[in-house]
């Protein structure tokens, strides 16, 4: 498997997936399940579960709605584990600690690619060989 092939989401980028899905976000995933390997970690995964039960979001998609797009990324995903060297690299990495997980995710799985909306990891671009992009500039790779 190439390494270029293996893709992060965090939670900002899956989030907007959900909730907007004609929008760039969606696409880029559903192109992403197409086209690469996708990892979530223990934690990331369980802090998207978490979220997507918050009733702020049940004006934007429907309980089912949210319980659909996380049994497909359940079954389109790989669970791994961080190790602690991963953890430990992300540690200071960025600027928002909560996005930590994120990066050692990333490096733990050798991902070519974090797609991301958050700002905190976009002002990275690139880590450990990582590339840190945009939806938008995922799926403008990802087509061409």
């Amino acid at each position: 498997m190439s390494l270029l092939n293996r893709a992060v989401f965090d939670a900002s980028a899956l989030i907007s997936a959900v909730l907007q899905p004609a929008y760039v976000p969606r696409q880029a995933l559903m192109a992403a399940f197409d086209s690469h390997t996708l990892f979530v970690s223990p934690r990331t995964f369980d802090g998207l579960e978490k979220v997507l039960h918050r009733p702020e979001f049940d004006a934007y998609a429907s309980t089912a709605e949210r319980a659909t797009f996380f049994a497909k990324y359940k079954q389109e995903t790989m669970l791994l584990a961080p190790d602690a060297q991963s953890k430990q690299m992300a540690e200071g990495a960025c600027r928002d600690a909560k996005d930590r997980k994120f990066l050692a995710l990333a490096m733990a799985c050798n991902a070519g690619v974090l797609v991301s909306s958050d700002d905190d990891l976009l002002s990275i671009k690139i880590w450990q060989g990582t590339q840190i992009g945009s939806p938008a500039a995922f799926l403008s790779r990802a087509v061409n």
